[in-house]
């Protein structure tokens, strides 16, 4: 942040008005006509590029029957075609676009005319028009593809079951699971202040539905936040602990169901009434040990 912003904040910082314009990029309340004009090539080349596959392809079966009869089929793949360049065309502008102002974290003024406010916006644009075609098409699990391909760390591992994350600054972790109805936003504005900042899921995380995580969070390894719960900026959600709150996520109780680790088991004692656990050897391949979730690197 330059000094000259960082003087308008402290100047204005008993002014300040914070409660949430929008939460999420998934909301914004003010679309700028300017930053649609994108959609036009984009839809266009995808648009072309489907059907220009539908004609060379009829042109070798040469049979209008087969053609007819196929339709419903080739309609099907069609639109997948049609998904599929629009996420090409949308990652081809996006990399034209970071080369000219790279995304970066920070609290920026939220005003027409600060670049990274700007800039900003026209990323949350260009990325929305790829994930609401890929979350309401009849596949919807290829959302985690389309997330990969741009730019978010995530795996086939974790599931969003009707939920909405950012399209950038977040990194997920191994069988990650959000829950229906829930909000994972990387960025938020906050009265006159853009705040973006990077969100950290580890493995076996879990965020309850409904539930709302703020810029900055970082869960850790099997860790559980309640439904219907909300984590403020730069919240540090303790690895195997269970958090609940509306307001602000608080400590709950530990996480007794939390992911066994495969190299250990529990033994009971029944005389002394006692239960322990020990470690044994674990039955796999040499080159695959390092997939254990207690050998990954934090």
């Amino acid at each position: 942040m330059t000094e000259k912003k960082e003087e308008h904040i402290k100047k204005n910082n008993h002014k300040v008005d914070y409660t949430i314009d929008f939460v999420t990029s998934s909301a914004i309340s003010r679309i700028g006509i300017k930053f649609l004009i994108f959609y036009i090539p984009i839809l266009w080349f995808a648009g072309y590029m489907a059907t220009a596959v539908f004609f060379d392809v009829s042109q070798l079966i040469n049979n209008w029957i087969i053609t007819t009869l196929l339709l419903p089929f080739w309609l099907f793949i069609l639109y997948f075609i049609f998904i599929f360049g629009v996420a090409i065309f949308t990652k081809a502008f996006l990399l034209m676009i970071n080369m000219i102002h790279k995304p970066r974290e920070g609290i920026f003024i939220a005003e027409e005319g600060d670049k990274d406010y700007e800039f900003w916006r026209l990323r949350v644009e260009l990325k929305k028009l790829v994930f609401w075609l890929m979350n309401n098409g009849p596949l919807p699990w290829i959302v985690m593809w389309g997330f990969r391909w741009l730019g978010v760390r995530v795996d086939f591992s974790s599931h969003m079951h009707d939920a909405w994350a950012d399209g950038e600054f977040i990194e997920f972790g191994r069988n990650v699971t959000v829950g229906q109805g829930a909000v994972v936003m990387s960025s938020m504005v906050v009265g006159r202040y853009l705040i973006i900042k990077k969100i950290i899921l580890e493995d076996y995380t879990v965020i309850g539905g409904v539930s709302n995580i703020s810029p900055g969070t970082i869960m850790g390894k099997e860790s559980v936040l309640g439904a219907f719960s909300t984590t403020i900026p730069n919240q540090n959600i303790e690895p195997g602990w269970i958090y609940l709150g509306p307001l602000i996520a608080r400590k709950l109780k530990p996480n007794k169901y939390a992911e066994e680790r495969r190299d250990i088991i529990y033994r009971k004692d029944v005389d002394k009434e006692i239960k322990y656990e020990i470690k044994q050897e674990v039955n796999i391949d040499e080159d695959k040990k390092d997939l254990l979730n207690n050998n990954r690197e934090d």
